[in-house]
């Protein structure tokens, strides 16, 4: 039969408008023989409209009308579907938002009949209610299918908004119980023998344990049992473990009807490697003696669920102030920097935005923050000791240790957040945290939530809206209720204590909180803008000082630098503005003593910090312009080189805190990776600052003493680390002077000259000054320290011809001018390129003394109780290790191979693998060892703020480093072994490419 045109354009109309997308397929379904008799009703179609999906609804009705076992019972269903309201809201609404209940509808469907009572009872159902609703599943299958009809129930009352997420999420936990009672019940009923040998309890963890379950999770548990009076323990144990097992089982395995969800008791002492089920006093030792924090910090949920009431009881009075007194632990601060630590390194990089719980901004973030504070002012205020995660966020804003607006803020982004993960997991019953791509998803998702106008558009802004805020408060969580202590409140709002306010600080990692709270009440108590701006920046740059090894430090800086730029109308704009530079500022400020030592004599460069290519390295080129014009203008060689010196000043905090901030990492972009990479630029770049600063330190002195022009040309060459572009933060300066007589000069004036020079320049470098030393070393010249400081071309010449030994040329591989005259810096170079690069390489006998140098450096060189394994320089697979290997390479190759021929280390390193001198293997230990080594000697001047060899013996100063080298809170140790693990590789190379052994 035809169907009029005009009532088919009608009926489409009216399916588009009650919110159908496929209005064609909807008049087939319409049309079909099961709703016959309902199909013009129209409180039908507008019931069919308020669902969540309309036509996932209709499909799922027709099924199950269709399913009916006869007639009479699928009029019972037309029927009451019409007259009763309360079932037509449940029923449809669970049909439109969840495909897998309409499929366990489809196969039994008598079921619709637990969605018809309406009793105030059936509105809140608890434990008992649930228990009675499975009393009749006696085998796994029967159970699944009993679980689906109480779950069915659940979801009815969810869409329809007679409950909220939290009355929902305890439901769902409150079912988990009952089906965890049911599973042991069968299991104890298939093996009566091990019931009566043992006690057995069930202790929930996670969130069923918190009473906030999703609609599928694993479901975490942990057993405790004891034997019964006059069994014995060891098979009482073995008993447990099997009835335990089998629950499990009951509940895990797939069957015909599915599965129900995951029993996971990995959350156990041990873990996967644990025994299944323990004795309380085994509990009870593990948790005195091996547990973790992270393991403390799980057992805030734990709850008493199934089995033996009374021992449940007692594992929870037994475990529970072990909990509360976890903030006491030693390592508790290490703990809490790296739980802070969001883990998302498993999350796959196309995943990360759309993660629900692990994601930034997620579940877990809120989960986590609660779970801190409640750990760390649970142990002295009890109300805060609930399993619930928003239960015990309400407890902590009652006691004012969050702010009510953050509370309240957070409270609705987590409310929001768990309905997602909700609608996202009740379409299939399937465990996920990811937010959909598809545009049908997210509409049912989005209407589901009452959001009918515009859904996709709505709900994707409402969830970034909601993540953002939790990102936002996440770390701020902790910190405003610290300056709310110290600052002035609004009536009715409750302040932290000081004592609390002191344990949060402990906990956060600092060492002298009364300090920290004068700090804070120094920069952010009072009612001027200065202060309001501050009480908005701290709460963030409290949590990144936190995050360093030197909270305190951090925090003081802070203040030592507002204190020098607070009236400064750019300063506290910049960090509030420009979103990098307060991040920035807090890695620097808190890294170690030389950073903010340099900005406290310069607070202005705090500018650098803000400006996107602000810590970019400068070229050797515009820093010695920069240096030369400062000189030009300055009245004197020492106010000249005062000038100088504020260049370098300036320029050593760009390039340590380029450094610091590329070696922690950032919000925005991670930390570098290529540890090489950051070894060479603050070699390059702390190397031509020390050029440009010797070339404007030798134009004041010529200046000063002879005008434009002095009567010897001169130049300085640069040697050692400093010729190869390899300066540390606390290197000297190895150089050596060459001079020649100008035309018409006598070779007296000339030297007179020259030695002037070289006295002015280092004295005027030596003068007492706040800015970090520069030492000039001229040891390596001809004769060493009995020598003359300053030669000519010609005495160089002689010298080496005559008397040059071995060492002397190994020493010149690392010549390089650079200041000064540049004919005469590359004549230099001229000079000594056949004795560093030797014609035919070097004989037996040299290279056998190059051997005995070394070994006798090693015996006699090495400082006193130094431990060397780890002495960066002398040590076992040390710089000097590996230079020297490098080195004797140069000289017996450079003649043939021009890639040997520079200054640099790596460089020259890279040259042999790539000409086959050196297995590429071997290269790269040898690499990985020296630049590691000079990356610890940076990291030990950064922290102490003066130059060491060896790591330091402080525990905080140890931390510091490791931190700076990418190692988390805790880790010194791991560094220390990977240190000598490295560099004993190293040796082993150094002994057969080096030694010959």
């Amino acid at each position: 039969m035809s169907v009029p045109q005009g009532r088919r354009s009608s009926t489409f109309t009216r399916l588009l408008r009650h919110g159908f997308t496929d209005p064609s397929g909807a008049e087939r379904l319409l049309d079909s023989a099961a709703l016959a008799t309902v199909r013009s009703d129209p409180l039908l179609l507008d019931a069919l409209g308020a669902t969540a999906d309309p036509d996932l609804a209709l499909l799922g009705l027709v099924r199950l009308v269709e399913a009916q076992p006869g007639e009479s019972a699928r009029r019972e269903l037309l029927d009451t579907l019409i007259t009763a309201k309360p079932l037509r809201d449940r029923l449809l609404g669970v049909l439109g938002a969840s495909e897998a209940l309409a499929d366990h509808l489809a196969r039994h469907p008598a079921d619709w009949q637990a969605l018809v009572t309406y009793e105030p009872s059936d509105l809140h159902p608890g434990v008992a209610e649930f228990e009675r609703g499975l009393a009749d599943a006696v085998d796994p299958v029967a159970l699944r299918v009993s679980y689906r009809r109480c779950l069915l129930s659940i979801a009815a009352r969810d869409v329809c908004g007679t409950t909220d997420i939290v009355q929902t999420a305890a439901e769902l936990a409150d079912l988990a119980t009952a089906t965890l009672r049911a599973a042991l019940a069968i299991a104890r009923t298939a093996a009566p023998g091990d019931a009566a040998q043992c006690r057995l309890a069930v202790i929930a963890m996670g969130k069923c344990g918190g009473h906030e379950l999703n609609y599928v999770s694993d479901v975490d548990v942990i057993f405790v049992a004891e034997a019964v009076e006059g069994a014995d323990e060891g098979k009482a144990l073995q008993a447990a473990t099997r009835l335990a097992s089998h629950m499990m089982r009951i509940c895990s395995d797939t069957t015909v009807e599915g599965t129900i969800w995951p029993v996971d008791a990995n959350l156990r002492p041990e873990g996967r490697n644990g025994p299944l089920v323990r004795t309380l006093s085994s509990h009870l030792a593990y948790y005195q003696r091996w547990a973790k924090t992270w393991e403390f910090q799980a057992l805030l949920k734990a709850r008493p669920v199934a089995g033996d009431p009374e021992l449940g009881a007692e594992y929870l009075a037994a475990v529970s102030p072990l909990v509360w007194q976890v903030a006491e632990r030693e390592n508790f601060v290490a703990d809490v920097q790296k739980m802070r630590k969001r883990v998302v390194a498993n999350i796959p990089a196309g995943e990360v935005d759309r993660e629900l719980k692990l994601g930034p901004g997620g579940l877990r973030d809120v989960e986590f923050a609660v779970q801190l504070l409640q750990l760390v002012h649970g142990r002295s205020d009890a109300s805060l000791r609930s399993g619930t995660t928003l239960d015990a966020l309400a407890a902590l804003a009652d006691g004012g240790y969050v702010g009510r607006v953050d509370s309240v803020q957070l409270d609705d982004a987590y409310r929001f957040l768990r309905t997602l993960e909700h609608r996202i997991q009740l379409y299939r019953l399937r465990r996920t945290h990811l937010v959909p791509e598809d545009d049908a998803d997210l509409r049912r998702i989005g209407r589901s939530m009452g959001m009918r106008t515009e859904p996709l558009t709505d709900l994707n802004r409402a969830w970034k809206r909601h993540t953002s805020v939790v990102r936002r408060l996440h770390e701020k969580l902790f910190y405003r209720p610290l300056l709310d202590a110290v600052a002035q409140l609004a009536p009715g709002e409750i302040r932290l204590s000081t004592e609390a306010a002191r344990e949060r600080l402990v906990a956060l990692g600092y060492a002298d909180p009364s300090a920290a709270l004068r700090h804070l009440e120094a920069l952010a108590s009072g009612v001027t803008r200065k202060a309001a701006i501050q009480r908005t920046l701290l709460p963030v740059l409290l949590g990144w000082f936190a995050d360093s090894a030197d909270p305190d430090a951090g925090l003081l800086n802070f203040r030592k630098v507002s204190d020098a730029l607070g009236k400064t109308p750019w300063y506290l704009r910049l960090l509030r503005d420009e979103g990098a530079a307060a991040e920035n500022l807090a890695r620097v400020l808190s890294a170690g003593r030389l950073a903010p030592d340099l900005l406290m004599r310069a607070p202005e460069a705090v500018a650098l910090l803000g400006d996107p290519r602000g810590l970019e390295p400068r070229e050797h080129a515009q820093l010695e312009q920069e240096v030369m014009a400062a000189v030009g203008r300055a009245e004197g060689g020492e106010q000249a080189v005062v000038a100088a010196r504020g260049v370098r000043r300036r320029e050593l905090f760009r390039t340590t805190a380029a450094d610091i901030i590329a070696s922690y990492g950032t919000e925005e972009s991670p930390a570098v990776a290529d540890q090489g990479a950051l070894v060479d630029r603050v070699g390059s770049a702390v190397s031509d600052l020390t050029a440009a600063t010797l070339a404007g330190t030798l134009r004041a002195v010529v200046r000063d003493g002879w005008g434009e022009t002095l009567p010897a040309r001169f130049a300085v060459i640069a040697m050692g680390r400093f010729g190869g572009h390899e300066l540390g933060y606390g290197s000297d300066a190895d150089v050596l002077f060459v001079h020649e007589p100008r035309e018409g000069v006598s070779d007296h004036e000339a030297a007179q000259a020259a030695n002037k020079v070289v006295a002015e320049m280092r004295r005027l470098l030596a003068l007492p000054s706040a800015d970090p030393p520069l030492l000039i070393d001229a040891d390596l010249r001809p004769e060493g320290k009995s020598g003359p400081v300053v030669r000519t071309l010609k005495s160089y010449e002689a010298y080496y011809r005559r008397w040059s030994l071995v060492w002397e040329s190994q020493a010149l591989l690392r010549a390089q001018p650079v200041a000064g005259d540049g004919e005469l810096g590359a004549s230099f170079i001229e000079l000594i390129d056949p004795l560093r690069y030797p014609a035919e390489g070097l004989g037996d006998d040299a290279v056998r003394e190059i051997r005995r140098l070394k070994a006798r450096m090693e015996s006699e060189r090495m400082p006193r109780g130094a431990d060397p394994t780890l002495h960066t320089k002398l040590g076992r697979g040390g710089l000097s290790d590996v230079e020297w290997t490098v080195q004797l390479l140069q000289l017996q190759h450079g003649w043939t191979e021009p890639g040997l021929r520079t200054t640099r280390t790596r460089e020259a390193l890279a040259a042999a693998c790539a000409a086959g001198l050196i297995p590429t293997e071997d290269a790269a230990i040898l690499d990985e060892a020296w630049v590691l080594a000079t990356r610890v000697r940076n990291a030990v001047m950064l922290v102490r703020g003066r130059a060491g060899d060896t790591f330091p013996s402080d525990g905080r100063e140890l931390g510091a480093v490791g931190r700076y080298l990418g190692y988390d809170p805790g880790h010194v140790g791991d560094m220390l072994d990977d240190y000598r693990r490295i560099t004993r590789r190293a040796r082993a190379v150094v002994e057969e490419r080096f030694y010959g052994a």
